[in-house]
């Protein structure tokens, strides 16, 4: 072991950082803080929300690492030097440790959240898992974010002793679609090379940000038909949603992207508001 490994700042923080880049902390933490303001706008109490919010990072957590440990051959073999177990920076144990901790804490966490909310989420945590040891490579590819997105707000009601509303899982399963769509963009070549072949990859790089756009389009209208909010607010959100589509339809560059990201977050953001 070298002095640094032992005793150096860096060398201490060198597993950390690699836990949290194995653990998609970026996509995990989206995912945590939209459960978060989907419990305030459900007006669950403190301590459940906090035990619900706890539940979906450990599930998130778990997903994020279980899907580099899946990859690791991959990604070896791809030279992904961006991931921390296939360039060697933090044990391939420390991570398999963690993930195992995670699914049982994500376990425990959600069932104390009530039977059938626990459940529901637990689906949604093994939709994800789904991901990860195969259908990501099928045309099947959208299906679990469509599921995890969607059942994300029937875990949220349920954990109050009541079904949600009929545009929450709807629109929240259009948002899974579109982020599914938008996340593998960046990863197409890395996954083109390794055999990686989901929906995106079938659709091709130029179908997918205006199809993305499409189905986060339907998004928008799903939530603003289920929560008829103000007009005003309703006017500003399709206005918004209205530009960033034509963005993404005729940008060049990364501009379709980062539209179609916008897009997403003016859905998410109405998911909660428009309650």
């Amino acid at each position: 072991m070298t002095t640094e490994l032992s005793h150096g700042p860096a060398g201490a923080s060198a597993p950390v950082r690699g836990l949290l880049v194995s653990a998609h902390a970026g996509p995990a933490l989206a995912v945590t803080v939209l459960a978060a303001l989907l419990a305030a706008a459900q007006g669950l109490d403190v301590g459940r929300a906090v035990v619900l919010v706890a539940a979906v990072l450990a599930g998130q957590l778990s997903v994020g690492w279980s899907n580099d440990l899946i990859d690791l051959v991959r990604d070896r073999s791809a030279g992904r030097t961006d991931k921390p177990l296939a360039a060697g920076t933090v044990p391939v144990v420390l991570v398999q440790a963690c993930c195992g901790a995670a699914v049982v804490a994500c376990v425990v966490l959600s069932l104390a959240c009530g039977l059938l909310a626990g459940l529901v989420h637990l689906g949604c945590v093994a939709a994800a898992w789904a991901y990860n040891l195969g259908l990501k490579s099928t045309v099947l590819s959208w299906l679990p974010y469509a599921l995890a997105f969607g059942g994300l707000t029937a875990f949220v009601t349920l954990a109050d002793g009541e079904a949600p509303p009929w545009w929450w899982p709807v629109g929240a399963t259009l948002l899974g679609v579109g982020a599914h769509l938008l996340n593998v963009l960046p990863d197409l070549a890395d996954d083109a090379a390794t055999g990686v072949r989901g929906l995106p990859h079938v659709l091709g790089p130029r179908r997918i940000a205006p199809l993305a756009a499409g189905v986060l389009v339907a998004a928008t209208i799903v939530v603003l038909a289920g929560a008829m909010p103000p007009l005003p607010v309703a006017v500003a959100a399709g206005a918004v949603v209205t530009v960033l589509a034509v963005l993404v339809v005729s940008g060049s560059g990364r501009r379709p992207f980062v539209a179609a990201i916008g897009i997403a977050l003016v859905d998410a953001v109405l998911l909660v508001v428009a309650r």
